[in-house]
């Protein structure tokens, strides 16, 4: 699939500053997805240093339970930019999060998921699809506050607090102003848990007020869900909280043809992290059938966030004209719309 993205992209060598970056290669089928999306930012011109870290599953086996090693630490808070590619945690008691554990060491508040259609290339009910997921990334369950309290009994703490949400509510506004969006839904579930989804509820409607330009709605986030799921086209940009985020998340992914096609951004006030939100996929690892979609979405979207827009666009389109081709690799690939599978490279 990449050398057909590389033959339709129209290379064109700026005068941009460079982007250091750093960059995770993963585990599984992520060194393969990696080196072809990177194969592609030089194709396209992309203005890029690359500086490579270690973290995932060898770092974890090694006797390190955050999956991260100190070297990569600084990289990261030199570079500020970080590419990674899907990881492995392993399995069983030990093992934290490395997302979490990047997500709030480094103050990245707000995860960022387009989720475009690509019918009739990726088989999906709702062709005119295009909704963007802003979900708030810090606190919510996701802060990893558990106890037991009795030999019976465990408890999850929902922390949710006024400055997370006014700044995931507000950015969700000024993306929807910087692309052109026309609408802000907020999902919640404050019919029950009126004081922590109360509370993203009010600072939701007064921070609205300030973009009269902008439809906003709120909606409770269990019809919410089933209506996205439903008709997906009536959503434009959806800001909520972190586990209701992570999955309407996949849901609008999944519903729109494929999880495996899409990047998404973690975006914090001096660090960004750029990612496909699929896993590692072990099964497929080194048999060159790996989609690297997702991962190229997630450099797209990296290249945008930073000023290279016209090499983002570039490969955008280069992949989209990939895709209309009928180039195709085996989890696209079907009898009569595809014209030819290939592999990863």
């Amino acid at each position: 699939m990449i050398t057909n993205i590389k033959d339709n992209v129209i290379e064109s060598k700026g005068t941009q500053e460079s982007l250091k970056v750093a960059v995770a290669k993963g585990d599984g089928i992520g060194p393969e997805i990696m080196d072809a999306t990177l194969r592609i930012l030089e194709s396209a011109g992309a203005s890029i240093e690359s500086e490579f870290i270690d973290l995932g599953e060898k770092v974890y086996l090694s006797g390190n339970s955050a999956g991260i090693d100190p070297q990569a630490w600084d990289i990261i808070r030199r570079n500020k930019i970080i590419l990674k590619a899907p990881i492995t945690t392993p399995q069983g008691k030990g093992y934290k999060s490395l997302n979490v554990t990047l997500r709030k060491s480094l103050g990245l508040f707000a995860n960022v998921r387009p989720v475009t259609a690509l019918h009739p290339f990726v088989e999906t009910h709702f062709p005119d699809m295009d909704v963007v997921i802003v979900r708030e990334n810090e606190e919510d369950l996701y802060a990893g506050i558990e106890h037991q309290q009795t030999q019976d009994v465990v408890q999850c703490l929902k922390l949710i607090t006024r400055p997370g949400c006014e700044r995931i509510i507000r950015y969700a506004f000024e993306y929807a102003k910087a692309y052109g969006r026309k609408k802000v839904t907020c999902m919640i579930k404050d019919n029950i848990m009126k004081l922590t989804d109360g509370l993203f509820h009010r600072v939701f409607d007064e921070i609205k007020v300030e973009y009269p330009s902008i439809e906003s709605d709120v909606q409770i986030i269990d019809i919410g869900s089933a209506r996205l799921a439903a008709r997906p086209q009536d959503y434009d940009v959806i800001v909520t909280s972190n586990l209701y985020g992570d999955i309407i998340s996949d849901i609008a992914a999944e519903i729109a043809g494929s999880v495996g096609m899409a990047g998404s951004a973690n975006i914090g006030t001096e660090i960004a992290m750029f990612e496909a939100i699929h896993g590692s996929a072990p099964d497929i690892s080194g048999q060159g059938i790996a989609n690297p979609s997702g991962l190229l979405n997630a450099a797209v979207l990296m290249l945008a966030h930073y000023g290279q827009t016209e090499v983002a666009d570039r490969i955008k389109n280069a992949w989209l004209t990939t895709i209309e081709e009928g180039c195709h690799t085996a989890d696209m690939y079907k009898d009569g719309v595809s014209a030819k599978k290939v592999s990863t490279r």
